[in-house]
């Protein structure tokens, strides 16, 4: 029999409550379970000590006997200092979605249009200066 320690939804609609079971993977998410080992709360705020409670004793014996905890009970064990911490990677969380990188060309567009304003603004009056100053030394 895999087992696996896993969440198993509870609550209300848009209210989640969770709590850590043993269980056969075979069966339903919110199914049979063979044991509760805590509990999590995700409407607490994150320093709530009440947010997880884990029965770690249980855990590690039932880790003991074969179980596998799930990606989240592992983050959970990991932050409880019972499991060495996994190097993950994803260097796809940090790039900008497209909507980003479109406000970001539109901002470089904008910044490029106003630096060649400005520029062409910097220009014109000394143009000017010298335009009426060349008219002058022409009249006389």
């Amino acid at each position: 029999m895999a087992l696996a320690i896993r969440l198993a939804r509870g609550g209300a609609k848009k209210r989640p409550y969770y709590r850590i079971v043993v269980a056969d993977s075979r069966m339903p998410r919110d199914g049979r379970f063979i044991e509760k080992v805590g509990s999590y709360n995700p409407m607490l705020a994150k320093d709530d000590e009440n947010r997880i409670k884990i029965d770690v004793d249980r855990v590690k014996e039932w880790m003991g006997k074969g179980a596998k905890p799930s990606d989240r009970v592992s983050r959970f064990l990991e932050a409880a200092g019972e499991l060495e911490k996994k190097a993950r990677n994803n260097p796809n969380k940090a790039k900008p979605g497209a909507k980003a990188l479109e406000r970001i060309e539109e901002k470089k567009e904008k910044a490029e249009a106003a630096k060649a304003a400005a520029a062409e603004a910097a220009a014109a009056p000394a143009e000017e200066a010298e335009a009426p100053a060349e008219e002058a030394a022409a009249e006389e």
